[in-house]
């Protein structure tokens, strides 16, 4: 499969790192040659500078009859014209990332796609809906519905006091069958939980289950679901704008932002939030503005390090739930390591919702879970397929790796070791990024 990406930004550039360990050619353009040095000398793909509006160097770098030209540029506009372009060149699709909202309603679909342009991504809407969902399940650090729904992801900071700690893999206290743990986050440290580990104050747990057994999970991880009432926005961006909007009524929503021009221009767009013009890294006026009141903060400026700062500042108040918009991938680590709250990346969500496209047909989804080293992965179960040969105790899955869940004819099931994954399920497998092509060959 050959694929062209124009733009070595941060969702350009995260997207070639994740296909370059796949049997692809890629290709990478810029127009900024010091955004390719890196990239070219480090991974397995072909970087070229021109211009992404150009047909000439789109040309020359290859769009006639690609799979998939992909044009994340910041600018609107110019990734909309380029697809255009390299549709009439012969590219076979093409994705455009937009920030207009109105290009994703369903009627729109038929318009742009007799324009050659096949698909559109808006990563600050795809962040918005995390903010909303990770609101909602407060006393998670991440979640994320699996097959529909079906099965449920859920990531959890472990406190003193969980009944969880210290217990091993092996010595029952799981068997309930109510969750499954699939991997720790111990520090820099990501771990698949064999016999022996067990889970320590501090750890960062994923564990699947099904919905019905959330409660159960919940007490036993030690964590109060709070009510969320009173929400506090940093930032008067398109995300806080687009997350504001998803979120409705039945709350009591503010805005602050230190530029008034900005205040002026969000206050426009939504009606069901208090717009403040305020700067949130003054102590003082957050105080006078009541944020010892808030249930959460949610910091989405343009600046990883004053989300990261600000979090850190509601968390001295009290606020119980804080989220940091973290643009900045180095800086994630760190956000985790200073218990901010819940860290999350537009533009890694924007990269995997793109990855997940071009996966091997027995893929359905991926998610990368950036903080984890990890992927979480849809598979589904082909018939004659090598899953389908045995009890998973016995299938020697690769290193680094664990199968979650399955659904079967619709319903989640979790599963052990005495489990058999039948032709037709949808297999949810947790693996390090570099074992998902071993896991692949499971499924084919």
């Amino acid at each position: 499969m050959r694929i062209v990406i124009v733009g070595a930004g941060a969702v350009g550039t995260h997207l070639a790192k994740l296909l370059s360990r796949e049997n692809m050619e890629i290709s990478l353009m810029d127009e900024d040659p010091t955004r390719l040095g890196v990239l070219d000398a480090n991974y397995d793909l072909i970087t070229k500078v021109g211009n992404p509006t150009s047909i000439h160097d789109l040309k020359d770098i290859g769009v006639k009859d690609c799979d998939l030209f992909v044009s994340v540029t910041p600018h609107e506009t110019e990734n909309m014209t380029a697809c255009l372009i390299a549709n009439q060149l012969g590219a076979k699709r093409t994705l455009a990332r937009i920030d207009n909202y109105e290009y994703l309603l369903p009627e729109n679909k038929i318009f742009f796609e007799g324009m050659g342009l096949n698909h559109l991504i808006y990563p600050e809407v795809l962040a918005a809906q995390e903010i909303v969902e990770a609101l909602k399940t407060n006393w998670m650090r991440y979640h994320l519905k699996l097959c529909e729904g079906a099965l449920e992801l859920c990531v959890v900071k472990i406190r003193e006091g969980a009944r969880i700690i210290g217990q091993t893999f092996m010595s029952g206290f799981y068997n309930h069958g109510k969750y499954r743990i699939v991997a720790i986050k111990r520090g820099s440290q990501t771990i698949i939980p064999k016999g022996n580990d067990a889970v320590q104050v501090g750890d960062m747990v994923y564990a699947m289950c099904l919905e019905e057994n959330m409660e159960f999970m919940r007490e036993e991880f030690g964590k109060p679901q709070r009510e969320i009432k009173n929400i506090i926005f940093y930032g008067a961006t398109r995300l806080a704008q687009k997350a504001v909007q998803q979120l409705g009524d039945g709350y009591n929503i503010k805005i602050f932002e230190a530029d008034h021009d900005e205040c002026v221009r969000i206050s426009e767009k939504v009606n069901n939030a208090l717009v403040i013009n305020i700067d949130a890294s003054d102590m003082e006026a957050l105080k006078e503005e009541g944020i010892q009141d808030a249930d959460a903060f949610v910091a989405v400026t343009n600046s990883s390090e004053a989300n990261i700062f600000a979090c850190l500042a509601a968390k001295r108040f009290g606020v119980r739930k804080t989220i940091a918009d973290v643009e900045n991938i180095d800086y994630m680590p760190m956000a985790d390591g200073l218990d901010i709250g819940s860290v999350m990346n537009k533009k890694t969500m924007a990269a995997s919702y793109i990855y997940q496209m071009l996966l091997n047909a027995s893929v359905l989804n991926v998610r990368n879970l950036t903080s984890a080293d990890a992927e979480i992965v849809e598979f589904i179960a082909r018939e004659n397929s090598r899953i389908t040969k045995g009890k998973i105790r016995d299938m020697r899955l690769p290193d680094e790796s664990t199968i979650g869940g399955i659904v079967r004819a619709g319903e989640g099931l979790l599963v052990n070791g005495d489990t058999e994954i039948l032709p037709g399920d949808q297999v949810i497998v947790l693996c390090k990024s570099e074992m998902l092509q071993k896991m692949e060959r499971f499924f084919q």
